[in-house]
């Protein structure tokens, strides 16, 4: 653990600062994948039921971490604009508040968790075959809820300040941790007990509080150790100020999937079709999530960048990194979906041996690789206008893409038209596009540059 020598993102080249910040994200966002397709790979290896409970149990974690994950950009906005105006002092009162925040959310989550696992279950509508394996799994996941969100908030402060280096030491070896304790606690390699689906919790529960407790080392270690002073008591002004840049980002993460669910289930409405067309939207977003990862690592960079900049009272600095990062997105990414459209079959077989299955997700592929340019415009620009504190504009800009365009029109076109899989597949690429071009006005309207995030 080197100490990491602080980068100065207000002054000198946008392309250095955007590198510096970005390259360490995309590697993050490449762990993380990696970690959920071990679970679901070495859960194969189990049995389907297994295999069945981690997909539909992680489903139900992201929605426990969603307010992890919303605080974390509450707090990113926060104190990239404090750091960026060089406010030290009150950059360290912030992170502490968001830290106790974390805490505070965290213990109810927990307790309701255990407590109440398998009403949680039984609610989510599981099949009840394999309702004890879940039951199981979500008790561990709530033990780990605590060490997660410690984890999700810390890295949040790392990266407002640009030490994503740190952020990259940890999660690769929360990943490294999460990979190897799939493989040998759950199938009993290398002379483990073999624990089967426990040990795909454990493996996960282990690696996140490895991980919070290698990041308390690294804040202690760091400019940040003042964190550690100090009475821990709450300031009912400063988490209001998280809370308000928070929870339009909570809405934002919970409008978009639940309007999945209810994607799901339109194409679940197509009779003989269903089954063909939802392995085919499973095995589609998987192939697709590739293309995500420079997305959401530009996402994140682009957050940092527009917030300190702001900070340094340089709002036309801010606003060329958000253009900068856009165009290097869009460039990258349509790269990657040129080469997709093109070997779609090839992507396709990769996941699915079904002909049937096959045809239909190459074409999910082709159609939806059209949309992928505006999708990497909504991504980075929304995470710079996050970084500006406008969280409340990209969650419109969601719900309204998510609700008022793409499911209208996916029911109409799959169902009421008759246009089946391929009129849902054409709603999410017109929904995409359209959002992409909304958040771009959005940005090009620069009404978040004179935001207040007091």
């Amino acid at each position: 653990m080197t100490r990491e020598r602080t980068v100065s993102l207000t002054e000198g080249s946008l392309w250095t600062a955007i590198w510096k910040l970005s390259w360490p994200m995309l590697l993050i966002m490449v762990f993380n994948f990696l970690v959920g397709l071990t679970d679901i790979y070495v859960a194969g290896f189990i049995s389907p039921d297994v295999q069945a409970s981690v997909g539909f149990v992680s489903q139900i974690y992201f929605l426990i971490v969603l307010i992890a994950n919303a605080i974390s950009i509450g707090t990113v906005a926060l104190l990239a604009r404090e750091l960026g105006a060089g406010n030290m002092h009150d950059a360290l009162a912030i992170a502490k508040q968001s830290i106790l925040f974390g805490i505070l959310a965290a213990t109810g989550l927990t307790t309701a968790g255990v407590a109440l696992h398998r009403e949680i279950i039984a609610a989510a509508g599981f099949p009840v075959r394999i309702r004890p394996i879940a039951e199981d799994f979500l008790k561990i996941f709530s033990l780990a809820i605590g060490p997660n969100y410690i984890l999700i908030i810390t890295n949040a402060i790392f990266r407002s300040s640009g030490e994503v280096k740190k952020t990259l030491f940890t999660m690769s070896t929360v990943s490294v941790i999460n990979i190897f304790g799939c493989f040998t606690l759950a199938l009993g390699l290398f002379s483990f007990p073999r624990l089967e689906h426990t040990g795909i919790g454990l493996a996960t529960a282990s690696s996140v509080t490895i991980g919070m407790i290698t990041n308390f080392v690294l804040l202690n270690s760091s400019r940040w150790k003042s964190i550690f002073t100090g009475p821990w008591s709450i300031s009912t002004a400063l988490i209001k100020r998280i809370v308000m840049l928070s929870w339009p980002a909570a809405m934002l993460q919970i409008a978009w999937n639940a309007g999945s669910l209810v994607l799901y289930n339109i194409l679940g409405r197509l009779g003989n079709e269903s089954i063909t067309a939802l392995a085919s939207l499973t095995n589609g977003l998987r192939i697709e999530a590739v293309i995500y990862l420079p997305a959401f690592a530009l996402n994140m960079a682009s957050s940092v960048l527009v917030g300190q900049n702001l900070g340094a009272r340089n709002p036309g600095r801010a606003e060329k990194v958000g253009w900068k990062m856009a165009i290097a997105g869009i460039t990258f990414i349509s790269v990657m979906a040129l080469i997709i459209f093109i070997w779609a079959e090839r992507f396709a077989a990769m996941v699915t041996r079904d002909p049937a299955v096959l045809k239909e997700t190459a074409r999910y592929l082709r159609v939806n690789m059209l949309s992928e340019p505006f999708m990497a415009l909504s991504t980075i620009l929304g995470g710079g206008l996050q970084g500006a504190g406008d969280t409340r504009g990209t969650m419109w800009i969601i719900v309204i893409a998510m609700w008022l365009i793409r499911l209208p029109l996916a029911y109409i076109l799959a169902l009421v038209l008759d246009y089946g899989a391929l009129g849902v597949w054409s709603a999410m690429v017109t929904s995409m596009s359209i959002q992409g071009i909304l958040m771009t006005l959005r940005f090009h309207k620069g009404v978040w540059k004179n935001l207040k995030v007091d």
